[in-house]
């Protein structure tokens, strides 16, 4: 019996620590092939999210292809639909993108060399097959386009302009302030659903869509009809950014929920895709008579093809950071000042607080608390205005500012609270606000060739976006001094060719428009195609592109 204890006591001494070495190592090998597993899962979510958020239409094809047989339009009547057909020029006129990215060499390569007939509707279905029209997605039997969808990327992404403007690669997240919604949705050949839906005759409906203009929509037209505001001016709100919301508690101007409900909203009620939506709050037909009408608070389908797409689309917008402006576009001493000021006199991190610059919880305030009219909240559940996150704001400029571009400069906004807040700021405390805000961002962006100069020092100088653009017969350029220069602007060909000089001389500080009519030094009208226009200011340069069509 001894000799059993003994020896029961010394397998002890080994056993115990061979199973416990034991025990140790698995649970070390299972923790590191755990985290691992877990990386490599969030990686293939995000790579899943983008090909959801850039070409997934939900179904929504059996409503604007099935519905309102926008696709007849897109083809035209010479390839089996209606009406004269959408032409590239036109759809890039409209604000759609295409990816440069998506067209093969060939393609590329006759585009540059000016081979392609941009006024021919055969070749947007070409770039519809080939998947490079940023947004949409044809459906074709052979060559034959026979619905379109939209996916999320036809309202928060664009392309860089690399290639030409609206040809470049793509942006995702980045609102897209040239798309215009309306003008594109009124090209369907019937929209009498829609009118039928709001209770109004079908030139009602298109005169509100043309109404909304380049970079806008009204989601909530749908759910309460309303489509003007009591000044008489549209209802319709800018498109927003979709990056840098992580961290973000609501999301929309007036807080409707979170990034994914408004996703599953979007997806449902507004692309009119395939698949469940809940959200008793429509049931309010005093608020939301049309949305209580059609029972779009509790929206259900047998083939559901949103929900489960839902988590690695809502991942990968979170991974999406907001880009950090082009080196040289803000005063950087000015900015650091700025930001002394946002912290402090100016109360701005009071509400949009930093590094997420919007409250962390319920970040919402009343339509008295931050001095406007309360219109546009009350077409929301909570009848609020969200703290609208700051970052990467220097990406959209273009149409004003507020939920409705009611301020047309960052000026005009601060102006806004200066006076509604009492906080006495001088003008130089106003413009270091400002550079401040131009230079918040998460992630670096290549700047594009496009919007390129050369130099480090900091620029004195501002060179906008040409407009119209694509244009026929004269656009305008702007630009605008700090100080007084010698200035130089010249139109070039895309192969370095100098086609005509606009400028030559000493200009003081301020701003400045000169047109361009298409016509060489000798008075000849070029022909179609994409040119260089270039400002030059002693050993500084910044170069933009433009498209000539006919």
């Amino acid at each position: 019996m001894r000799r059993k204890r003994r020896l029961f006591y010394f397998l002890s001494l080994f056993t115990v620590p061979l199973i416990t070495a034991f025990f140790l190592v698995a649970t070390e090998e299972r923790t590191g092939n755990y985290d691992e597993i877990q990386k490599q899962q969030a990686v293939d979510m995000i790579d899943e999210g983008k090909e959801i958020f850039r070409h997934d239409t939900f179904g929504s094809e059996a409503f604007w292809g099935g519905t309102l047989q926008l696709h007849r339009a897109i083809a035209g009547d010479s390839l089996g639909g209606v009406g004269p057909g959408l032409t590239p020029s036109h759809a890039l006129g409209a604000g759609l993108k295409v990816d440069v990215e998506a067209l093969p060499e060939e393609v590329v390569t006759a585009l540059q060399n000016g081979e392609i007939d941009l006024e021919d509707p055969a070749i947007t279905l070409t770039l519809l097959q080939l998947n490079a029209v940023v947004g949409v997605k044809g459906f074709f039997e052979g060559d034959q386009l026979v619905s379109i969808g939209l996916n999320c990327s036809s309202c928060h992404s664009t392309v860089d302009d690399s290639f030409a403007p609206g040809i470049g690669k793509r942006l995702d997240g980045w609102a897209n302030r040239d798309l215009n919604v309306g003008q594109i949705i009124n090209l369907s050949p019937d929209l009498s659903p829609v009118a039928s839906l709001l209770g109004v005759d079908e030139d009602t409906v298109r005169s509100v869509l043309q109404s909304w203009g380049p970079g806008k929509f009204d989601a909530e037209l749908f759910f309460d009809g309303k489509a003007r505001r009591p000044d008489g001016k549209p209802a319709a709100t800018l498109l927003p950014s979709a990056f840098g919301l992580a961290g973000v508690n609501l999301h929309t101007y007036t807080g409707w929920g979170s990034v994914t409900h408004w996703n599953a909203l979007v997806a449902n009620l507004e692309m009119h895709g395939v698949g469940t939506f809940y959200d008793p709050r429509l049931k309010d037909a005093d608020k939301f008579p049309i949305a209580a009408a059609n029972n779009f608070d509790n929206v259900r389908s047998d083939n559901d093809q949103i929900t489960g797409k839902l988590p690695a689309l809502h991942l990968y917008q979170l991974s999406l950071l907001a880009p950090k402006p082009p080196e040289g576009s803000y005063d950087a001493s000015a900015a650091a000042e700025g930001e002394m000021l946002f912290k402090s006199k100016a109360k701005c991190a009071d509400c949009h607080v930093p590094p997420i610059f919007t409250e962390p919880g319920y970040n919402m305030h009343t339509a008295d608390e931050i001095g406007i009219d309360d219109f546009q909240a009350k077409r929301s559940p909570d009848e609020m205005y969200r703290t609208t996150p700051l970052k990467g704001l220097w990406t959209r400029m273009k149409g004003g500012f507020y939920h409705d571009g009611r301020f047309a400069t960052l000026e005009d906004v601060i102006d806004h609270y200066n006076n509604h807040m009492n906080l006495s700021l001088s003008g130089e405390e106003k413009s270091s606000l400002i550079e401040y805000l131009k230079s918040l961002g998460d992630q670096d962006v290549m700047v594009s060739v496009n919007d390129r100069s050369n130099g480090s020092s900091p620029i004195n100088y501002n060179l906008y976006q040409n407009y119209p653009n694509p244009f026929n017969p004269s656009t305008t350029i702007k630009y605008d001094l700090k100080n007084s220069e010698n200035v130089v602007i010249d139109i070039y060909s895309v192969g370095g060719e100098l086609i005509r000089r606009l400028v030559d001389q000493q200009q003081n500080s301020g701003i400045y428009e000169i047109q361009w009519n298409g016509r060489n030094d000798k008075g000849s009208q070029v022909s179609s195609g994409i040119y260089l226009y270039q400002l030059k200011i002693g050993n500084q340069y910044q170069t933009k592109k433009m498209m000539l069509l006919k």
